[in-house]
């Protein structure tokens, strides 16, 4: 039993997923589920198992490992340039979003389109106070909720006491964030049996005929989220690394990335970056602070759905944008995708904000966040996808730019070494 476990090992990660991924599709075909009478519907409790164990060992994982890294943190200037990468990449994106609806201008059937049943914030103030109030909520409550601001709040605050505590009790925190990395692995050792049971259920009950719905409005959001991934995002990070950004951005999307479009969630995928982070050999103490997080402020697939949702709903009304509007629409968008972890629904209800910019009623707005919710299987995947993975994008860029810096080149040969 050790040596198939051990053979099972062997074969890298990537290509186990493939592999389940592709039976996981075709079984969906094969085996639909849309009333529920799929054979092998229990297949599907091996996604939530997946999704439910990563959630779980989160947010515990990341109170610890910033306790730890900050005990122990010895200052390189990293944090302050991946700050200014997640803030500019997601105004960045905003950007991008709003060339490509000028360029392929979209309008919506709005009517008879069922409105989100969540109440959506009601301006920016809102979306602020929720923030500033998760910041300084219980620190048991946020362990208990996953409220990563409140995690984080409280992580720094322990992190930056401790640092006056003596080595033997740094070495405990240290510890306990290694055993919690430990068995962080031994959940993702699972992940091709959990991407095989998420893959399952979204064919099986969704149909081949998702993918199709809602086609032009789809290719703008993914077109818009694949050129931020592979053009604007690999440029920030050849000029602040000084490198081929390639090697980085395709690891990053294939190891990151692929795993965050099936579970459709940032938080779940921290421990998932940060193995990734420690497989690039990556400063423990900086992505112990920087993961988490950008998992919070590093939205910029949210930008883009907001900036494309919200210039659709413009243009299905005849509402002319110019370009400083479009520009003011940017900022909007990056500083609400900001604050889309803290909103209950993510980045779909922060729409009617970006909408009340060009007066747009919010019943409108509304119907509008409807369609995102019905091409959500893809948007939202995709998304996730685009957030997560530039977490390990960018905390990698700010530590191979102090390395050049430093007289070092960044060799990927060695990354898994």
């Amino acid at each position: 039993m050790k040596a198939l476990w051990n053979k099972w090992n062997d074969i890298s990660l990537i290509k186990r997923i493939l592999v389940f991924l592709i039976i996981g599709v075709i079984l969906g075909v094969i085996f639909p589920n849309m009333d529920g009478t799929s054979p092998i519907a229990g297949i599907t409790i091996l996604g939530s198992l997946f999704v439910g164990a990563l959630k779980a060992v989160a947010p515990i994982l990341v109170f610890f490992l910033v306790i730890a890294a900050l005990a122990n943190a010895h200052a390189d200037g990293s944090m302050k340039t991946i700050i200014i990468m997640y803030v500019f990449g997601t105004f960045i994106s905003a950007i991008v979003a709003v060339i490509a609806s000028q360029l392929f201008p979209i309008e919506l059937t709005l009517s008879g389109v069922e409105a989100a049943e969540k109440a959506a914030p009601s301006g920016i103030t809102e979306v602020l106070e929720t923030l500033l109030m998760n910041v300084v909520a219980n620190p048991v409550d946020s362990l208990a909720n996953a409220n990563y601001l409140g995690i984080l709040a409280w992580g720094i605050l322990i992190g930056v006491a401790l640092r006056a505590a003596t080595e033997a009790t740094k070495a405990v925190f240290t510890n306990i964030s290694d055993a919690i990395a430990t068995v962080v692995r031994w959940i993702i050792s699972f992940a091709p049996f959990g991407i095989f049971g998420l893959v399952y259920d979204a064919v099986s009950t969704n149909g081949i005929e998702i993918f199709t719905e809602y086609g032009l409005l789809l290719a703008v959001l993914v077109g818009c989220m694949f050129f931020v991934a592979l053009v604007a995002y690999p440029i920030m990070i050849g000029v602040i690394a000084k490198m081929n950004p390639y090697p980085l951005v395709l690891r990053c999307l294939r190891e990151s990335g692929l795993t965050a479009f099936f579970t459709r969630s940032s938080a779940a995928n921290i421990p998932v970056n940060m193995t990734l982070c420690q497989k690039l050999h990556l400063n423990k103490d900086t992505y112990g602070v920087s993961i988490p997080l950008g998992a919070t402020i590093n939205m910029g697939g949210a930008a883009v759905t907001i900036t494309v949702m919200a210039l659709a709903a413009a243009n299905t009304l005849s509402i002319s944008v110019d370009i400083p509007t479009a520009v003011i629409l940017s900022v909007l968008a990056a500083v609400s995708a900001c604050g889309a972890s803290g909103v209950a629904g993510g980045s779909l209800l922060l729409i009617p904000l970006a909408c009340s910019l060009f007066g747009i009623p919010n019943d409108i707005a509304m119907q509008v966040v409807g369609v995102g919710f019905i091409i959500g299987v893809i948007q939202d995947s995709c998304e996730t996808a685009l957030n997560s993975a530039s977490d390990v994008m960018f905390t990698a860029a700010s530590e191979f730019r102090n390395m050049a810096k430093a007289g070092q080149t960044v060799d990927p040969k060695m990354w898994d070494k």
